[in-house]
């Protein structure tokens, strides 16, 4: 069989382009069965707005032309597409009664056709479907060229102890029951990016390819939308070996031809009952099964490998281009420090930039700043040819200290004296970015972001956070790559020195918390894989630091909550997916 996998990459609620795209695919078809992803009829994630009358008119207005344009002028033989896309129920005041998730049948002459409704909709992390989307509640397959095809939509083809069915093992029982196969299995997805993900999907089509005894074809979207990646990457596989892979991040058509084996009756009536066990890894529960290096004494992250080093540099840069292009900016602005967070958002936007965009950096001293913070920046600036704005801000922060103790008969001091000078340096960053139209990227990590080392409305400014998703111990690991890859554009001292906020004297970040390959295991724990202080402690972590870092993360939620947006390139982030309430009982 003939197929065509459409890795698409469209704004969400662009219907001209939506439609533009189907109607010059359709000009002059490709023969065969053409796959679009999940919901291309609309874009992906939707939330509030497909509950919203003009997004509902624009888009029932686009199905009437598409419809009537199919009916007119569309023309083809032997061929077929099926595409993602919303189909609403409307209540006698028009009002949606019910939205659902489904796979739409186009063929020439005829209008869209509804032929299949999501089962399984995922309501975690950064999923809630089920506050929007009513379920199916049948698996079904399409007949095209003579062969049965089975139908998916993204989350269908994953198991969980938290779903009720499992559409994947009701194919299989049907096949036995019916002893009819099934020749080729489809998924159309809308399937976020995050480290490693493409490993565990490849894996699990194999588990179907090899249940069902059919080639199964997933075919995902790409696009950034705001916190969220889609990296496309689509595929074919049967049994165990992989037919075709789409790049990731790329928009393009995959087309292949798919040999298309009738399995003999012994195999179609094998034994299914060992056949419906499925890999721990390939569930949703997998995702929180601990993953640490065992490599040291204590447990660390596990290292990132050149190939996943690649992998975020390519995400992230992606992102970042996504975020901009779609709020219409191509100036961009990065305060500079000295520091490595500064320094590798410099370098991952530097190597991200394209014709026409340009990038400035602002370094703003203060009098604990040291010298080589700023030879070390104008190094950095120089080698990767970026203009270095210096603006000293020791006369300013002189300035607001004599007017404070005006004001309330008192300097300030500790805490409050190191603030305003964060402060100061993101109502100068801002003012730039007013001045000139420049985007201002955010150069605070995960660690940070964690246990609240940072400033509000100081170092936590930005447009969008770069890092927000990575330790720091990953940042340092990038830093490397980077450097190893492309001419050390980062200064090995800027790798090298110990990391400091340089708002006090002699201040370094060992300080105030552990040392961050400790520090990034124990978050690890307490966000991504939800163990509890005891079993961290249990690991070889001492229990008073467990305690420590536990305090830090919570009481720092309130900043978070007003953090900006998050590039997510993890199984578990701050930002979209997070939601923990400010005002709770601390334990």
């Amino acid at each position: 069989m003939e197929l065509h996998l459409h890795q698409t990459h469209h704004t969400i609620g662009d219907f001209a382009k939506i439609v533009d795209y189907l109607q010059d695919q359709c000009c002059t078809p490709l023969p065969g069965l053409h796959l679009l992803p999940e919901l291309f009829l609309t874009g992906y994630p939707l939330q509030d707005l497909c509950l919203q009358k003009p997004f509902i008119k624009n888009y029932q207005e686009t199905l009437a032309n598409i419809n009537q344009w199919s009916v007119d002028y569309f023309r083809g033989e032997n061929i077929a597409f099926l595409m993602g896309g919303l189909k609403y129920t409307f209540d006698p005041s028009g009002l949606p009664r019910a939205i659902e998730n489904v796979i739409y049948l186009l063929q020439p002459g005829l209008e869209l056709q509804a032929i299949y409704s999501k089962r399984l909709l995922p309501n975690y992390d950064i999923f809630d479907e089920e506050k929007y989307f009513s379920p199916g509640h049948a698996s079904r397959c399409f007949t095209f060229q003579g062969k049965n095809i089975g139908l998916l939509i993204c989350e269908d083809m994953w198991t969980s102890s938290f779903h009720q069915h499992d559409p994947v093992k009701e194919f299989a029982r049907d096949i036995v029951k019916t002893k009819k196969s099934i020749d080729l299995v489809i998924n159309l997805s809308a399937s976020p990016y995050y480290l490693d993900k493409q490993k565990n999907r490849i894996a699990r089509g194999m588990e179907i390819s090899h249940l069902l005894k059919a080639p199964f074809a997933y075919v995902n979207r790409v696009g950034g939308e705001d916190e969220i990646l889609f990296d496309g990457a689509s595929f074919i596989v049967q049994g165990e070996e992989i037919l075709v892979q789409g790049q990731s991040f790329r928009a393009e058509i995959i087309s292949t031809t798919v040999p298309i084996k009738k399995p003999s009756e012994q195999a179609l009536l094998g034994n299914h009952h060992e056949d419906l066990t499925q890999d721990p890894a390939n569930t949703w529960e997998g995702l929180f099964s601990p993953n640490f290096s065992y490599a040291h004494q204590l447990p660390t992250l596990p290292d990132l490998t050149d190939e996943k080093c690649a992998s975020l540099i390519q995400a992230l840069g992606f992102g970042m281009q996504e975020y901009a292009t779609k709020t219409g900016f191509n100036k961009f602005l990065i305060a500079l420090s000295g520091g490595i967070d500064s320094a590798l958002v410099v370098a991952l936007v530097k190597l991200s930039l394209r014709p026409g965009q340009s990038l400035e950096c602002l370094y703003m001293p203060s009098k604990f700043s040291a010298q080589i913070s700023h030879d070390l920046s104008a190094e950095m600036c120089q080698k990767i040819q970026v203009p270095l704005k210096v603006f000293p801000i020791k006369f300013l922060h002189s300035t607001v200290n004599i007017a404070f103790q005006e004001a309330f008969g008192e300097q300030m001091h500790g805490l409050t004296d190191e603030n305003i000078q964060s402060r100061l340096r993101g109502a100068l960053l801002y003012g730039r970015s007013n001045q000139t139209g420049r985007m201002v990227f955010n150069t605070s990590n995960k660690s940070e972001l964690a246990v609240g080392y940072s400033t509000q409305y100081g170092d936590s400014v930005g447009a969008l956070s770069v890092l927000g998703d990575l330790y720091k111990t990953e940042v340092i690991s990038l830093c490397r790559y980077i450097n190893k890859y492309h001419e050390n554009i980062i200064p090995q001292l800027i790798i090298d020195r110990p990391p400091s906020a340089e708002l006090r004297e002699q201040q370094e970040d060992a300080q105030s918390l552990p040392p961050y390959a400790r520090l990034d295991a124990i978050l690890e724990g307490i966000l991504s894989y939800r163990l509890t202080l005891q079993e961290i402690v249990a690991m070889g972590f001492e229990s008073t630091e467990v305690e420590k870092i536990y305090g830090l993360y919570q009481k720092s939620e309130y900043k978070r909550t007003q953090f900006c947006p998050i590039l997510k390139v993890k199984t578990k982030s701050f930002g979209f997916g997070y939601r923990v309430p400010i005002a709770k009982k601390l334990t």
